[in-house]
């Protein structure tokens, strides 16, 4: 395929981008480490329709933006459509991402279901809104990406995003999991995609705001105080106050997971493991009862 180097040569997303040399570093790195997570976790199957989802926060428009810049260089060879699923959060500036969308030449599809009367009927007094919210907000875009004959549902969530989930899962779940970059839905017929899984959320940040991008801030559980990611997200802020690169080395560390060092018997063959001497374990004499 070929990559379009020319830097005139631009998609519309990508209008008005500052000349800067801090910015050109910023944009490549994006581009760079987004394509090396597509790559290592196997995304693309050429001729494939993605559905981009675009929330109207720094890190859509940041995947948005990426994405298209891959396309446009032959280097992403997928049809893509953006879509928002507006869910009905009173204020929510209904008429910004359309025009956004339609300015820059994005393929798009804007979608009304106000999942916000039932999450804020059904959540008691006091309680956070997301496993609701975001349970009803999946099942939209499930339906609304097969009835747009895509094959992925791509996620906005960056390598922060992955990295709180697994601390939120350590601290309050009692295991070790988080968000994988590509995850098949229960029914099979769809993937879910992570392709900011290498990016850093202040990269994302940055480039939004140097962009100029509208950005929309979630009032529903943005707003609520005492959230667990919230909590989660001020330790790992210090940690990486008090010893920079902290987030990076964490990061790094669930790509070397060693089942040998960890105590799950079912993700690696513990009672099988004996000096070669020592025979199997089943020839050993067995365990007394307590």
């Amino acid at each position: 395929m070929l990559d379009k180097s020319d830097e005139t040569d631009i998609h519309p997303l990508f209008a008005g981008a500052p000349s800067s040399t801090e910015f050109r570093k910023l944009r490549k790195r994006l581009v760079r480490e987004t394509r090396a997570a597509i790559e290592d976790y196997g995304m693309v199957r050429p001729g494939d329709r993605w559905l981009v989802c675009l929330s109207g926060g720094k890190d859509s428009y940041t995947l948005l933006a990426v994405l298209h810049e891959l396309k446009w260089r032959g280097l992403l060879p997928v049809d893509l459509l953006a879509c928002n699923l507006d869910q009905g959060q009173p204020g929510f500036p209904a008429t910004v991402l359309p025009k956004f969308l339609t300015e820059r030449q994005v393929e798009h599809r804007i979608e009304y279901q106000d999942t916000y009367s039932i999450v804020t009927d059904k959540v008691p007094e006091g309680r956070t809104y997301c496993a609701l919210c975001s349970r009803l907000r999946r099942g939209n875009l499930y339906r609304i990406a097969r009835e747009e004959g895509c094959s992925a549902v791509v996620l906005g969530h960056h390598r922060d995003d992955i990295l709180e989930t697994f601390f939120m899962n350590l601290f309050h779940g009692g295991r070790l999991a988080t968000m994988p970059p590509k995850l098949l839905n229960e029914q099979g017929d769809l993937t879910v995609l992570r392709p900011l899984a290498y990016v850093a959320e202040e990269d994302c940040d940055r480039f939004a705001r140097a962009m100029n991008y509208p950005i929309i801030p979630c009032d529903l559980c943005g707003s609520q105080e005492g959230l667990q990611r919230v909590q989660v997200k001020r330790i790992l802020d210090e940690w990486e106050k008090r010893s920079p690169g902290r987030r990076q080395v964490m990061f790094r560390a669930l790509m070397n997971i060693r089942p040998s060092h960890m105590l799950d018997p079912k993700l690696f063959d513990f009672a099988n493991l004996f000096p070669s001497d020592g025979g199997d374990a089943k020839d050993q004499p067995p365990i007394p009862e307590l």
